[in-house]
Protein backbone atom coordinates (compact mmCIF):
# COMPACT_ATOMS: atom_id res chain seq x y z
CA UNK A 1 0.00 0.00 0.00
CA UNK A 2 1.07 3.75 -0.97
CA UNK A 3 2.25 5.40 2.38
CA UNK A 4 0.32 8.66 2.20
CA UNK A 5 1.17 11.75 3.33
CA UNK A 6 -0.71 13.20 6.02
CA UNK A 7 -1.44 16.91 7.70
CA UNK A 8 -3.40 16.75 11.05
CA UNK A 9 -5.31 19.33 12.79
CA UNK A 10 -6.28 18.50 16.89
CA UNK A 11 -6.33 19.88 19.87
CA UNK A 12 -7.06 17.34 21.56
CA UNK A 13 -3.91 15.37 23.52
CA UNK A 14 -5.19 12.07 24.38
CA UNK A 15 -6.48 11.73 20.13
CA UNK A 16 -2.93 12.52 18.74
CA UNK A 17 -1.52 10.55 21.07
CA UNK A 18 -3.18 7.63 19.94
CA UNK A 19 -3.03 9.00 15.98
CA UNK A 20 0.44 8.81 16.26
CA UNK A 21 1.61 5.07 16.86
CA UNK A 22 -1.57 4.40 14.06
CA UNK A 23 0.17 6.32 11.48
CA UNK A 24 3.41 4.62 12.15
CA UNK A 25 2.51 1.53 11.70
CA UNK A 26 0.62 2.42 8.88
CA UNK A 27 4.06 3.70 7.20
CA UNK A 28 2.18 7.36 6.82
CA UNK A 29 4.09 10.48 6.59
CA UNK A 30 2.94 13.38 9.48
CA UNK A 31 3.93 16.57 7.06
CA UNK A 32 2.17 18.90 8.94
CA UNK A 33 0.76 19.30 12.76
CA UNK A 34 -1.99 21.91 13.86
CA UNK A 35 -3.87 22.23 17.07
CA UNK A 36 -6.44 24.12 14.97
CA UNK A 37 -7.38 25.66 11.72
CA UNK A 38 -6.07 29.12 11.74
CA UNK A 39 -8.01 32.34 11.52
CA UNK A 40 -6.60 33.45 8.11
CA UNK A 41 -7.78 30.47 6.14
CA UNK A 42 -5.64 31.88 2.64
CA UNK A 43 -2.97 30.76 4.94
CA UNK A 44 -3.91 27.36 5.82
CA UNK A 45 -5.10 26.69 2.37
CA UNK A 46 -1.87 28.01 0.85
CA UNK A 47 0.28 25.37 3.55
CA UNK A 48 -1.72 22.62 1.95
CA UNK A 49 -1.04 23.50 -2.03
CA UNK A 50 2.80 23.75 -0.75
CA UNK A 51 3.27 21.05 0.92
CA UNK A 52 0.38 18.91 -0.80
CA UNK A 53 -0.76 15.75 1.80
CA UNK A 54 -2.78 13.19 0.46
CA UNK A 55 -5.32 13.08 3.56
CA UNK A 56 -6.10 15.61 5.97
CA UNK A 57 -7.07 14.36 9.06
CA UNK A 58 -9.67 16.71 10.74
CA UNK A 59 -10.68 16.79 14.68
CA UNK A 60 -14.29 17.56 14.30
CA UNK A 61 -15.00 17.88 17.89
CA UNK A 62 -14.81 22.51 18.07
CA UNK A 63 -14.61 23.21 14.28
CA UNK A 64 -15.45 26.74 14.38
CA UNK A 65 -18.04 26.47 10.90
CA UNK A 66 -20.11 23.93 9.68
CA UNK A 67 -17.91 20.66 8.81
CA UNK A 68 -19.39 20.83 5.64
CA UNK A 69 -18.11 24.65 4.55
CA UNK A 70 -14.20 22.99 5.98
CA UNK A 71 -14.42 20.19 3.90
CA UNK A 72 -15.65 22.10 1.11
CA UNK A 73 -12.85 24.60 1.22
CA UNK A 74 -10.35 21.82 1.84
CA UNK A 75 -10.81 20.12 -0.95
CA UNK A 76 -10.91 23.32 -3.04
CA UNK A 77 -7.53 23.14 -3.46
CA UNK A 78 -5.84 21.79 -6.41
CA UNK A 79 -4.28 19.01 -4.02
CA UNK A 80 -8.07 17.46 -3.21
CA UNK A 81 -6.72 15.58 -0.06
CA UNK A 82 -9.13 13.26 1.25
CA UNK A 83 -10.43 14.74 4.26
CA UNK A 84 -10.66 11.90 7.77
CA UNK A 85 -13.06 12.80 10.10
CA UNK A 86 -11.87 12.33 14.12
CA UNK A 87 -13.52 12.44 17.23
CA UNK A 88 -13.52 11.54 20.92
CA UNK A 89 -16.16 9.14 20.19
CA UNK A 90 -18.54 7.28 17.33
CA UNK A 91 -22.02 9.30 18.08
CA UNK A 92 -24.22 8.53 15.49
CA UNK A 93 -25.07 12.01 14.94
CA UNK A 94 -21.68 12.88 14.36
CA UNK A 95 -20.93 10.45 12.00
CA UNK A 96 -23.68 11.15 9.77
CA UNK A 97 -23.10 15.06 10.12
CA UNK A 98 -19.52 14.50 9.37
CA UNK A 99 -19.81 11.92 5.94
CA UNK A 100 -22.59 14.00 4.67
CA UNK A 101 -19.91 17.07 4.94
CA UNK A 102 -18.06 15.38 2.48
CA UNK A 103 -15.63 13.41 5.09
CA UNK A 104 -13.71 10.30 3.45
CA UNK A 105 -13.66 8.27 6.94
CA UNK A 106 -14.84 9.33 10.65
CA UNK A 107 -12.33 7.81 12.76
CA UNK A 108 -12.80 7.18 16.45
CA UNK A 109 -10.58 5.54 18.95
CA UNK A 110 -9.51 2.78 18.79
CA UNK A 111 -7.71 4.06 15.80
CA UNK A 112 -5.33 1.71 14.44
CA UNK A 113 -7.41 -0.80 12.87
CA UNK A 114 -9.91 1.34 11.51
CA UNK A 115 -6.93 4.29 10.10
CA UNK A 116 -5.24 1.10 8.23
CA UNK A 117 -8.86 0.00 6.55
CA UNK A 118 -9.57 4.02 5.53
CA UNK A 119 -5.50 4.21 4.22
CA UNK A 120 -6.48 0.71 2.16
CA UNK A 121 -10.09 2.02 0.91
CA UNK A 122 -8.12 5.30 -0.38
CA UNK A 123 -5.48 3.55 -1.97
CA UNK A 124 -7.92 1.43 -3.74
CA UNK A 125 -9.75 4.10 -4.75
CA UNK A 126 -6.92 6.19 -6.18
CA UNK A 127 -5.80 2.98 -7.99
CA UNK A 128 -9.33 2.15 -9.54
CA UNK A 129 -9.58 6.38 -10.62
CA UNK A 130 -5.71 5.95 -12.33
CA UNK A 131 -4.53 8.53 -9.85
CA UNK A 132 -0.56 7.55 -9.60
CA UNK A 133 0.97 7.73 -6.30
CA UNK A 134 3.70 9.54 -5.75
CA UNK A 135 6.69 7.88 -4.75
CA UNK A 136 7.53 6.67 -1.05
CA UNK A 137 11.30 6.91 -1.05
CA UNK A 138 12.71 8.86 2.95
CA UNK A 139 14.15 12.18 2.45
CA UNK A 140 16.52 12.97 5.71
CA UNK A 141 17.84 16.37 6.19
CA UNK A 142 20.55 17.23 8.78
CA UNK A 143 20.27 21.39 9.33
CA UNK A 144 23.46 23.02 11.63
CA UNK A 145 22.18 25.78 13.40
CA UNK A 146 24.56 28.09 12.92
CA UNK A 147 28.31 27.51 10.74
CA UNK A 148 30.49 24.94 12.45
CA UNK A 149 27.87 22.62 13.83
CA UNK A 150 29.14 19.64 11.55
CA UNK A 151 25.91 18.77 9.76
CA UNK A 152 28.15 18.10 7.20
CA UNK A 153 30.01 15.75 8.77
CA UNK A 154 27.15 13.95 9.71
CA UNK A 155 24.98 13.73 6.50
CA UNK A 156 28.48 12.29 5.11
CA UNK A 157 28.69 9.49 7.39
CA UNK A 158 24.90 8.72 7.76
CA UNK A 159 24.75 8.47 4.51
CA UNK A 160 28.06 5.93 3.95
CA UNK A 161 26.55 3.71 6.75
CA UNK A 162 22.66 3.65 5.61
CA UNK A 163 24.08 2.19 1.84
CA UNK A 164 26.14 -0.53 3.80
CA UNK A 165 23.00 -1.75 5.03
CA UNK A 166 20.11 -0.98 2.85
CA UNK A 167 19.15 -2.98 -0.19
CA UNK A 168 18.08 0.42 -2.06
CA UNK A 169 20.97 2.55 -3.01
CA UNK A 170 21.15 5.50 -1.16
CA UNK A 171 21.68 9.19 -2.72
CA UNK A 172 23.73 11.86 -0.60
CA UNK A 173 22.72 15.43 -1.87
CA UNK A 174 23.87 18.75 -0.96
CA UNK A 175 21.17 21.50 -0.76
CA UNK A 176 23.75 24.13 0.67
CA UNK A 177 24.60 26.81 -2.30
CA UNK A 178 26.47 28.58 0.24
CA UNK A 179 28.85 26.81 1.44
CA UNK A 180 28.53 23.12 -1.00
CA UNK A 181 31.43 20.90 1.07
CA UNK A 182 29.85 17.58 0.53
CA UNK A 183 31.31 16.78 -2.78
CA UNK A 184 35.36 17.77 -1.44
CA UNK A 185 34.43 15.85 1.52
CA UNK A 186 33.31 13.14 -0.68
CA UNK A 187 35.50 13.74 -3.47
CA UNK A 188 32.29 13.44 -6.07
CA UNK A 189 34.20 12.87 -9.42
CA UNK A 190 31.07 14.49 -10.95
CA UNK A 191 31.16 18.13 -12.63
CA UNK A 192 27.73 18.26 -12.18
CA UNK A 193 25.53 19.31 -9.49
CA UNK A 194 21.73 20.49 -7.77
CA UNK A 195 21.65 23.04 -10.11
CA UNK A 196 21.80 21.11 -13.50
CA UNK A 197 19.48 18.54 -12.14
CA UNK A 198 16.96 21.65 -11.48
CA UNK A 199 17.38 23.34 -14.61
CA UNK A 200 16.87 20.37 -16.56
CA UNK A 201 13.61 19.07 -15.22
CA UNK A 202 11.87 18.08 -18.60
CA UNK A 203 14.65 16.03 -19.35
CA UNK A 204 14.73 14.09 -15.87
CA UNK A 205 14.26 10.87 -16.14
CA UNK A 206 16.57 7.70 -14.47
CA UNK A 207 19.27 7.88 -17.13
CA UNK A 208 19.66 11.41 -17.08
CA UNK A 209 19.78 11.86 -13.48
CA UNK A 210 22.51 8.59 -13.47
CA UNK A 211 24.49 11.08 -15.18
CA UNK A 212 24.41 13.48 -13.06
CA UNK A 213 25.37 11.56 -9.73
CA UNK A 214 28.78 10.27 -8.50
CA UNK A 215 28.82 6.99 -7.48
CA UNK A 216 32.02 6.77 -5.17
CA UNK A 217 30.57 4.38 -2.40
CA UNK A 218 29.18 0.92 -3.24
CA UNK A 219 25.25 1.50 -3.14
CA UNK A 220 25.80 5.49 -2.16
CA UNK A 221 25.32 8.29 -4.96
CA UNK A 222 26.22 11.81 -4.16
CA UNK A 223 24.58 14.95 -6.05
CA UNK A 224 26.86 17.92 -5.46
CA UNK A 225 25.96 21.78 -4.43
CA UNK A 226 27.53 23.80 -7.43
CA UNK A 227 31.32 23.85 -6.88
CA UNK A 228 31.16 27.98 -6.84
CA UNK A 229 28.51 30.29 -4.93
CA UNK A 230 25.77 30.78 -7.59
CA UNK A 231 25.42 34.63 -7.89
CA UNK A 232 21.28 33.70 -8.63
CA UNK A 233 19.82 31.19 -6.44
CA UNK A 234 18.00 28.12 -7.98
CA UNK A 235 14.55 28.63 -7.46
CA UNK A 236 13.16 26.72 -4.40
CA UNK A 237 10.10 25.05 -6.94
CA UNK A 238 12.80 23.57 -9.00
CA UNK A 239 14.68 22.24 -5.94
CA UNK A 240 11.69 20.72 -4.33
CA UNK A 241 10.99 18.89 -7.89
CA UNK A 242 14.66 17.45 -7.84
CA UNK A 243 13.51 16.51 -4.63
CA UNK A 244 10.68 14.97 -5.75
CA UNK A 245 11.95 13.09 -7.88
CA UNK A 246 14.85 11.65 -6.08
CA UNK A 247 12.47 10.36 -4.01
CA UNK A 248 11.26 7.85 -6.43
CA UNK A 249 15.00 6.53 -7.24
CA UNK A 250 16.50 5.71 -3.57
CA UNK A 251 15.12 4.02 -0.74
CA UNK A 252 16.73 6.86 1.80
CA UNK A 253 18.10 10.31 0.52
CA UNK A 254 20.41 12.06 2.79
CA UNK A 255 20.12 15.56 2.55
CA UNK A 256 22.77 18.73 3.48
CA UNK A 257 20.90 22.09 4.34
CA UNK A 258 23.31 24.01 5.09
CA UNK A 259 22.71 26.36 8.55
CA UNK A 260 19.67 28.63 9.60
CA UNK A 261 16.48 29.15 8.50
CA UNK A 262 16.41 31.24 5.68
CA UNK A 263 13.31 31.18 3.47
CA UNK A 264 14.74 28.75 0.86
CA UNK A 265 15.49 26.61 3.91
CA UNK A 266 11.67 26.61 5.36
CA UNK A 267 9.97 25.88 1.95
CA UNK A 268 12.95 23.02 1.21
CA UNK A 269 11.68 21.54 5.18
CA UNK A 270 7.83 20.57 3.73
CA UNK A 271 9.88 17.90 1.26
CA UNK A 272 12.04 16.33 4.26
CA UNK A 273 10.21 13.52 6.02
CA UNK A 274 12.43 13.91 8.87
CA UNK A 275 14.88 16.98 10.19
CA UNK A 276 18.18 16.59 12.19
CA UNK A 277 18.96 19.70 13.71
CA UNK A 278 22.47 19.50 14.69
CA UNK A 279 23.87 21.92 17.65
CA UNK A 280 26.93 22.25 20.07
CA UNK A 281 27.31 23.19 23.88
CA UNK A 282 28.28 26.24 23.03
CA UNK A 283 26.18 29.41 24.10
CA UNK A 284 25.06 30.96 21.04
CA UNK A 285 24.45 27.46 19.05
CA UNK A 286 21.95 26.46 22.13
CA UNK A 287 20.26 29.93 21.96
CA UNK A 288 20.15 29.65 18.25
CA UNK A 289 18.56 25.81 18.02
CA UNK A 290 16.20 26.84 20.90
CA UNK A 291 14.81 29.55 18.49
CA UNK A 292 14.76 27.47 15.69
CA UNK A 293 12.89 24.96 17.36
CA UNK A 294 10.81 27.15 18.62
CA UNK A 295 9.84 28.82 15.27
CA UNK A 296 9.23 25.23 13.63
CA UNK A 297 6.98 23.86 16.14
CA UNK A 298 5.18 27.13 16.14
CA UNK A 299 4.16 26.98 12.85
CA UNK A 300 2.93 23.31 12.48
CA UNK A 301 5.89 21.43 11.89
CA UNK A 302 5.17 18.18 13.55
CA UNK A 303 7.51 17.35 16.34
CA UNK A 304 7.58 13.69 15.77
CA UNK A 305 9.64 14.77 12.54
CA UNK A 306 12.18 17.02 14.40
CA UNK A 307 15.67 15.27 15.91
CA UNK A 308 17.75 16.78 17.68
CA UNK A 309 20.95 16.24 17.78
CA UNK A 310 24.08 17.41 20.75
CA UNK A 311 27.51 17.38 18.50
CA UNK A 312 31.14 18.03 19.59
CA UNK A 313 29.99 17.02 23.54
CA UNK A 314 32.54 18.67 25.70
CA UNK A 315 34.07 16.17 28.37
CA UNK A 316 33.11 17.85 31.45
CA UNK A 317 29.32 19.25 31.06
CA UNK A 318 27.00 21.13 33.69
CA UNK A 319 23.71 20.66 31.89
CA UNK A 320 22.49 16.74 31.94
CA UNK A 321 20.69 16.19 28.33
CA UNK A 322 17.37 15.54 29.50
CA UNK A 323 18.24 19.30 30.76
CA UNK A 324 19.40 21.02 27.33
CA UNK A 325 16.24 18.81 25.85
CA UNK A 326 13.57 21.01 28.19
CA UNK A 327 15.60 24.18 27.62
CA UNK A 328 15.49 23.75 23.80
CA UNK A 329 11.89 22.36 23.80
CA UNK A 330 12.91 18.98 22.29
CA UNK A 331 13.97 15.69 23.52
CA UNK A 332 18.03 15.42 22.45
CA UNK A 333 18.36 12.47 19.90
CA UNK A 334 21.51 11.41 19.76
CA UNK A 335 25.21 12.79 21.27
CA UNK A 336 28.38 13.28 19.47
CA UNK A 337 31.19 13.66 21.46
CA UNK A 338 34.14 16.29 20.28
CA UNK A 339 36.80 14.32 18.82
CA UNK A 340 38.64 17.37 16.37
CA UNK A 341 41.91 15.20 16.02
CA UNK A 342 39.94 11.81 14.69
CA UNK A 343 38.17 14.26 12.07
CA UNK A 344 41.19 16.00 11.30
CA UNK A 345 43.17 13.06 10.53
CA UNK A 346 40.65 10.97 8.44
CA UNK A 347 39.80 13.89 5.74
CA UNK A 348 44.03 14.52 5.70
CA UNK A 349 43.88 11.17 4.78
CA UNK A 350 41.41 11.21 2.73
CA UNK A 351 38.68 8.68 3.97
CA UNK A 352 35.50 8.61 6.51
CA UNK A 353 36.44 7.83 10.09
CA UNK A 354 37.47 5.16 11.42
CA UNK A 355 34.73 2.88 12.73
CA UNK A 356 36.68 1.99 15.74
CA UNK A 357 37.46 5.28 16.99
CA UNK A 358 34.88 7.32 19.28
CA UNK A 359 33.19 9.48 16.96
CA UNK A 360 33.04 7.31 14.32
CA UNK A 361 31.64 4.69 16.63
CA UNK A 362 28.58 7.10 17.82
CA UNK A 363 27.95 8.36 14.06
CA UNK A 364 27.30 4.90 13.60
CA UNK A 365 24.86 4.29 16.41
CA UNK A 366 23.03 7.16 15.59
CA UNK A 367 23.26 5.56 11.80
CA UNK A 368 21.62 2.78 12.98
CA UNK A 369 19.17 4.12 15.60
CA UNK A 370 18.13 6.38 11.71
CA UNK A 371 17.46 2.98 10.10
CA UNK A 372 16.52 0.90 12.49
CA UNK A 373 19.04 -1.41 12.08
CA UNK A 374 21.35 -2.54 15.25
CA UNK A 375 24.91 -3.83 15.29
CA UNK A 376 25.99 -1.90 12.06
CA UNK A 377 29.14 -2.37 10.90
CA UNK A 378 31.37 -0.16 8.75
CA UNK A 379 34.67 -0.32 7.21
CA UNK A 380 37.87 2.06 6.36
CA UNK A 381 36.92 3.71 3.48
CA UNK A 382 39.45 5.92 1.28
CA UNK A 383 37.94 8.35 -1.25
CA UNK A 384 41.48 10.16 -2.45
CA UNK A 385 44.68 10.80 -1.31
CA UNK A 386 47.15 14.15 -1.79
Amino acid sequence: MYPFTVGIVTQTKELWEELRPALEASSARVVFELSEIPDSWPAFLDRIERIRPDVVILEVTRLREPIEEVVNRIRSTSVQPAVFALHATAEPQAILSALRGGAAEYLSPPLSVPLQAAFQRLDQSRRQSGLSARAGGKMLGFLSVKGGCGATTLACHVAADLALVRNDKVLLADLDSQAGLVGFLMKAKTPYSVADAAANLQRLDPSYWHALVSSELPDLEVLPAPALPMIKEVPVEQVKQVIAFARGLYGSSVVDLGRGLTGTTLSLLESIDEIYLVTTCDVPALHQAKGMIHYLLSHGYAPSRLRLVVNQRPRHMELTFDEIGRMLGAPVYAILPDEPGELGEAYAEGRLLDADSALGQAITELASKIGGTENMKRKRTSFFSF
